[in-house]
């Protein structure tokens, strides 16, 4: 695994933690997501996700199990205790997106952007100042 521009290794694991990864250099983008399908698949009212170059990640623990929840689109979980760890879609073939929620130390993780903005749900109220697309 080559080392990101700045150097450093972050990781990340689910509830159980026999799923883990780590991944190195910074996240090629963070954001909030709001579609129905991530809304379903972690029952939350949106989730957060960071994208990373797949040679720039691996999975250090047992492989995550997969679920095809659309054309081209497989949503990776811990087997043992049904943690979502990541999404991999056809369309971003090169790049793996995972959920923020999951990483060991999130203290300087900062989203820039909400997705999906149009499918939120209308019970959760937030204020910042990011795009929504």
């Amino acid at each position: 695994m080559a080392k990101g521009k700045d150097g450093g290794v972050k990781t990340g694991r689910c509830l159980c933690g026999a799923v883990s990864y780590r991944y190195t250099g910074p996240e090629n983008w963070r954001g909030h997501c709001h579609c129905e399908s991530c809304r379903r698949n972690t029952a939350s009212p949106f989730t957060t996700f960071f994208g990373v170059d797949n040679d720039k990640c691996e999975f250090t623990g047992d492989e995550p199990a997969l679920y095809h929840s659309s054309k081209g689109v497989r949503r990776l979980f811990c087997a043992k205790c049904g943690t979502p760890i990541a999404y991999r879609a056809d369309k971003f073939g090169d790049e793996t997106h995972f959920y923020a929620a999951g990483l060991d130390d999130s203290s300087a993780f900062e989203p820039q952007f909400h997705v999906h903005w149009a499918e939120r749900v209308g019970w959760v109220s937030l204020d910042d100042d990011l795009p929504k697309r």
